[in-house]
């Protein structure tokens, strides 16, 4: 018992002791955190006051700075305002000056006004002077005539009309023939402008549809037994073979010219190769026909580019490349549809219109005539036809098909292929033509001249460009004659084919003839 007592008064007596030693040391450790807490109280403190001075001294050099820039705005704005106070004392003595010229203007008009008024009244009382002086002139003038107001009126509106109508003949005439001098002096520049830029071969490649043989044996063996041979060739090709007594010539014959042109090279390799017979002649022609496509499509490209026209449609180049076969009056119909670009393109330049357009549709004017034989119709119509599948411009269509005045013109285009196609024709060896043609048309032109009334003597001269028209001065005056060269022109221009243009030139001569006695 009085060791649990004593164990007990032990416990509580260390107990007490421990208590006395950590509230000792709880008093050092609180007494240290109070003085560490005291130096952070006095250094944020005086972080503080040197963080408040700092923002303090912002704060003032921030209003400086915005003390500045506003002394300088409203600087800026005071100068702007004495500047603007400036501009409107100017405006302000311009108003003045102004308000004070109108002024002398409105005083200045209403002087005009009062004289005018005057003059009005003035004018007034002389009018009424005048009608009553006519009035006394026409009553004397009816009184000496002694004819009525109404014959006079007449008399005079007839005679006023007689001398209007001489004067407005004469003026329509001297206009015409100004206008008309001037529209060819204009356009005989162009045209001569045109063909001096344009520098071609005076004579065009004409086909050639003969073969040279070298021997008469060779004409056999063309021929082969019982004609097994010229018949399997005239078969293979669609052409006619004209064998004769000529010696070392075959003809070859027909209407189309690509294929003369195909039976020609064969029956010239099968001369080369000496075998001839049907089997050879199939093979050859066949061969040939595909070299002379390919020849078409070489030929059309070589157009195309040479008319600097790369954008055409791939079926219109063979075509193009068909015309190198193809002749007019012994024209290379190719190297004239390439003529009649160039010059249609140098016309439009002058013109201010499209040149690349009118070269376009002078390269295809007459794409026709490579399908003609073909086809039933005219090559301008074809021609036509076949460009409008490719959705080609309506100025190409209407030059393809108006080019020889079969359709009117509905574009200014048509006009000059129309140009350019007779310069091309008629430029000095481009086409020959048989003589007995060649009399027939001019005595044709004569005829048609001849045939008007009033007409006495008609030549053709300068190889039929121009016809000489002598009249009967009695039956035809100087008016009638101008009428009458038109007359004879527009019946050329519908009846008669020719190549470039007529002149028709009106003569009129009056003789007066007397004799002293």
């Amino acid at each position: 018992m009085e060791l649990t007592i004593g164990i007990l008064v032990g416990i509580i007596v260390g107990a007490g002791a421990l208590f006395g030693i950590m509230q000792l040391l709880a008093g050092g450790a609180l007494k240290k955190a109070r003085q560490q807490a005291d130096e952070i109280i006095n250094t944020s403190r005086l972080q503080a006051e040197n963080k408040a001075k700092e923002i303090e001294l912002a704060a003032k050099q921030e209003q400086l700075k915005s003390k500045e820039k506003f002394e300088r705005e409203n600087n800026l704005a005071r100068k702007k305002l004495d500047e603007l106070d400036q501009q409107l004392s100017k405006r302000e003595d311009v108003m003045d000056r102004k308000l004070e010229t109108l002024s002398t203007k409105e005083r200045h008009l209403d002087e005009l006004n009062r004289s005018l008024t005057g003059r009005e009244r003035t004018v007034k009382e002389k009018e009424t002077d005048l009608d009553e002086t006519l009035r006394h002139q026409k009553e004397k003038l009816l009184q000496i005539t002694n004819m009525p107001i109404e014959q006079a009126k007449e008399m005079l509106l007839k005679r006023v009309e007689d001398e209007c109508k001489s004067e407005v003949g004469a003026i329509i005439q001297r206009v015409t023939e100004q206008t008309q001098e001037e529209a060819k002096d204009k356009s005989r520049q162009i045209i001569l402008q045109a063909i001096q830029r344009y520098a071609a071969d005076q004579t065009a490649d004409h086909t050639v549809s003969t073969v040279t043989i070298p021997t008469d044996d060779m004409k056999g063996r063309v021929i082969g037994r019982e004609g097994r041979n010229i018949r399997s060739f005239e078969k293979a090709t669609g052409v006619d073979v004209i064998i004769d007594d000529t010696p070392g010539l075959v003809v070859v014959s027909c209407f189309d010219p690509v294929r003369r042109e195909v039976a020609r090279i064969s029956l010239e390799k099968l001369v080369q190769d000496g075998r001839i017979h049907p089997a050879r002649i199939e093979e050859v022609v066949a061969l040939t026909t595909k070299e002379v496509d390919e020849q078409l499509i070489k030929y059309g490209k070589d157009a195309a580019q040479e008319a600097n026209l790369p954008n055409l449609a791939r079926p219109i180049i063979p075509m193009l490349g068909r015309l190198q076969f193809r002749t007019s009056y012994g024209q290379n119909v190719l190297r004239h549809s390439l003529e009649v670009a160039y010059l249609s393109q140098v016309i439009a330049d002058e013109l201010g219109l499209d040149g690349q357009l009118a070269r376009r549709a002078g390269l295809l004017h007459d794409i026709g005539k490579a399908m003609d034989h073909d086809q039933e119709g005219g090559h301008p119509i074809i021609g036509m036809e076949f460009l409008r599948k490719f959705n080609e411009h309506e100025a190409v269509l209407n030059a393809a098909a108006g080019h020889h005045g079969d359709v009117p013109s509905t574009t200014p285009y048509t006009p000059i292929i129309m140009a350019a196609d007779a310069i091309s024709a008629s430029r000095p060896g481009a086409r020959r033509e048989s003589l007995d043609r060649y009399v027939k048309r001019l005595q044709d032109l004569e005829d048609l001249a001849a045939s008007f009334e009033g007409v006495r003597q008609a030549y053709a001269i300068q190889a039929g460009r121009e016809v000489r028209v002598i009249v009967d001065a009695k039956l035809i005056d100087d008016r009638a004659s101008s009428k009458l060269a038109r007359d004879i022109s527009k019946r050329i221009e519908s009846e008669m084919t020719y190549p470039g243009e007529i002149k028709v030139t009106v003569l009129r001569e009056v003789r007066t003839v007397e004799y002293a006695r």
